[in-house]
């Protein structure tokens, strides 16, 4: 059985489950946030016997030893449960139960896409993925991620000035008491930015000097499958910084093939994070240079899909049915270029 992790509006789990439905496989999509008063969880061990899994939600009941692959999508966090009415408690049983809940995916003996939850929580980090990918032979741009106003100072003039900022963390933080959802996307350092930079020393921030940019790539990596998407970011004010500022009916988005050796490092990144999934941006620069901007373990891909007819979906889907993508051929990492069509 194939286990789906992740929220109930999640349209691509949504588009996921038809694909299972149509090879008649079997899954079960299970909502971790449900895990309140609407589900009931249990593992238990005796001497002489296996670990014992089990999920009780609503109309569901999953035994989680049969649970062939998962696939860690994206999940919504456990609820503060509301028959308990003191603040305090509610915030102990919600660690509590989110502790249970960690401890029960990782000691479920299956294959994960993209990775059990430790090993995302692991390869989402920056610099440490910035870290494997240089050892890997990727170009990164100059890059300072720091709470200090002075080492922003000293970036800033080394680069002259031509540096963007993004947050460590995923973009998103929620402000206020309505729970309002803001997002920040990579942005420039302007002038009228360094009278703030004061503020580094309670909120850190990643600079990194400015990359010229051909086009975009969105490399969606499966196993050792490549599926590489040029984002032509450039041909729109509104994409030029950061190509999550969609803007569809102007910024085309095109299949590419990337240089075997590069397609060779994306797959190496993914096997020394620990990965079977993930998005790896690049930039491809006018000078026909590959720089590596960042990797997200869990990144979305049915825009890429419907944009280019690219059968991620399809991949994953071979991953969770049919086992884990056989191991890739060596292949060579050395440094290669190549055009855009």
């Amino acid at each position: 059985m194939i286990l789906i992790l992740s929220q109930p509006d999640d349209g691509h789990a949504a588009a996921m489950a038809k694909l299972l439905e149509r090879r008649s496989a079997p899954y079960a999509w299970i909502e971790p946030g449900a895990f309140t008063a609407q589900a009931e969880v249990s593992a238990s061990l005796s001497p002489g016997r296996e670990i014992r899994l089990t999920w009780h939600g609503r109309e569901q009941h999953v035994d989680l030893d049969a649970v062939s692959a998962a696939w860690y999508r994206r999940p919504t966090p456990v609820q503060a449960d509301d028959r308990l009415s003191d603040a305090e408690c509610q915030a102990y049983a919600t660690t509590e139960k989110r502790a249970v809940l960690t401890d029960l995916w990782e000691s479920i003996p299956c294959r994960w896409i993209p990775g059990p939850p430790s090993t995302l929580r692991r390869a989402e980090l920056k610099l440490f993925q910035l870290t494997v990918a240089r050892a890997l032979g990727f170009e990164l741009p100059p890059t300072l991620i720091t709470s200090s106003p002075r080492d922003f100072f000293a970036f800033y003039r080394e680069h002259d000035g031509r540096v963007i900022s993004k947050l460590p963390s995923s973009g998103a933080f929620i402000n206020g008491p309505l729970g309002h959802r803001f997002r920040r996307f990579t942005e420039p350092v302007r002038h009228r930015d360094l009278a703030h930079a004061e503020s580094l020393r309670t909120s850190p921030m990643i600079f990194q000097a400015y990359v010229d940019k051909r086009v975009e790539l969105r490399v969606t990596v499966v196993g050792d499958r490549i599926f590489a998407a040029a984002i032509h970011s450039q041909a729109t004010r509104q994409t030029r910084l950061d190509w999550r500022r969609y803007d569809p009916s102007h910024t085309p988005y095109t299949p590419f093939e990337l240089p075997p050796a590069l397609a060779a490092r994306c797959v190496a990144l993914l096997r020394r994070l620990g990965l079977s999934y993930g998005a790896v941006d690049l930039i491809l620069t006018p000078d026909d240079r590959f720089v590596f901007l960042e990797i997200n373990p869990n990144g979305q891909y049915l825009w890429v899909e419907r944009a280019t007819g690219l059968p991620i979906g399809e991949a994953i889907c071979d991953a969770l049915v049919d086992g884990a993508p056989a191991p890739a051929a060596h292949l060579p990492i050395e440094g290669s270029r190549h055009d855009v069509d």
